[in-house]
């Protein structure tokens, strides 16, 4: 997006040209303080910091770590065409995070600005990372059965021989 601000800036030789630099520079703020007061919502619901959305590199790592990616994802970000796959990823795993489906993944690669409005400020619960179907991460504890409810007897050992 710099290259086209630059190019539009440098082919600013009329005032038309200006204006249109102008008005690319402008959308373009608007859409980054869209997205970060949604992901400064966003992570606030998330139990984070909200703060660490307007810090770069990092606001990526904590929203890792929301949707339940190892942080070493961060360095897939860095390689081009790969980021875009995980970019995608990670939207849809957010998007599960707080109860939404496929079609709100899409808006959050598509529509960046106004889906991460809409989760941030909207009635999005955090649902914890992967959403509701994920299940217990590996290595948690399994919870008891339910007052009142019975379990199933364990299973005959193998027979010697």
């Amino acid at each position: 997006m710099n290259a086209i601000v630059a190019a539009l800036f440098a082919a600013a030789d009329d005032a038309a040209g200006a204006g249109l630099a102008l008005v690319v520079v402008v959308l373009m703020l608007a859409w980054f303080l869209l997205v970060v007061a949604g992901y400064w919502k966003t992570f606030e619901k998330a139990g984070e910091s909200g703060w660490k959305a307007i810090i770069p590199i990092y606001n990526v790592y904590v929203l890792l770590r929301i949707v339940g990616r190892p942080g070493w994802w961060l360095i897939l970000m860095l390689i081009p065409f790969v980021n875009i796959v995980i970019a995608v990823i990670v939207a849809n795993d957010l998007s599960a995070s707080f109860g939404k489906g496929l079609g709100f993944t899409i808006g959050l690669v598509l529509l960046t600005p106004i889906f991460a409005i809409i989760l941030g400020f909207g009635d999005a619960r955090y649902l914890g990372p992967g959403g509701p179907s994920a299940g217990p991460a590996p290595g948690a504890p399994i919870p008891p059965p339910a007052s009142g409810a019975s379990m199933p007897p364990p299973p005959p050992p193998p027979p010697a021989g």
